[in-house]
């Protein structure tokens, strides 16, 4: 049997992981996303750069990898092709399609998070939907500002700054009400695509708001790549690489 490694960390990814059973493995960066009631391995943490994951791939017999990281996780992706080619492992990816402007959005284009700060400096009140990173930058916020941050890190707060810890889906009404109470002028968002955090930019479109989108990274090509967990479920019974039944 071939054992696969499914490097996860996203909604697809363990969609994907709830079809996987012994002996494949079910890989996370950190101890805050592991789930439960799964039937194949977990491994939790790092593997040592590109050399620490094509040894684990032979040491592990690992016949597939499958990439369903963060379309924005551009280094482990890096690392997860290279390792491949060295341990000679085919690869497949489910590379969430990015979301795209419709009538009436308003988005400016970001590559970095100096181009973030300069696109919101006329406005007061953003909305920070792009993980973490704004956490790191609490002691830089603009004396006009106040910022609310959404990610998954509980955090202490800040005396110009809202954190709020929340895992998606999030629905219209939430997001209206959310828009309303923190006076939302403005709001910040990778484009990760799917429709789990997909409201927010329906809301900002509804109020005539902009959205700063941060340029999505490029990532390695893979043998096969997929939009969504379904089709890759799909290919990979289709392979008889899983059981669906």
């Amino acid at each position: 049997m071939t054992r696969l490694l499914l490097l996860g960390g996203t909604g697809d990814a363990l969609a994907v992981a709830r079809h996987l059973h012994a002996p494949h493995v079910y890989s996370l960066a950190d101890l805050g996303r592991v789930p439960r009631n799964l039937v194949c391995a977990v491994r939790v943490g790092g593997f040592g750069g590109i050399a620490g994951l094509g040894a684990y791939l032979r040491d592990e017999h690992i016949g597939l990898v499958i990439d369903a990281t963060h379309p924005y996780a551009a280094q482990m992706s890096r690392h997860a092709h290279e390792a491949c080619v060295l341990a000679d492992v085919p690869l497949w990816a489910v590379r969430r399609a990015p979301w795209h402007p419709q009538a009436g959005d308003d988005w400016r284009e970001a590559e970095d998070w100096r181009g973030i700060v300069e696109r919101i400096a006329s406005y007061e009140r953003p909305l920070w939907t792009m993980g973490r990173e704004p956490l790191a930058h609490l002691h830089e916020i603009p004396a006009a500002q106040f910022w609310t941050i959404r990610c998954l890190d509980p955090h202490e707060g800040h005396v110009r700054a809202t954190i709020i810890d929340a895992r998606g889906p999030f629905d219209l009404d939430g997001e209206r009400a959310l828009f309303d109470a923190s006076r939302i002028d403005i709001v910040v968002s990778k484009n990760s695509g799917g429709r789990a955090t997909e409201a927010k930019l329906a809301v900002a479109r509804e109020r005539g708001l902009p959205v700063v989108m941060l340029t999505r990274p490029p990532l390695p090509r893979a043998g096969r790549e997929f939009h969504d967990a379904a089709r890759t479920v799909a290919a990979l019974a289709e392979h008889n690489l899983i059981s669906t039944t």
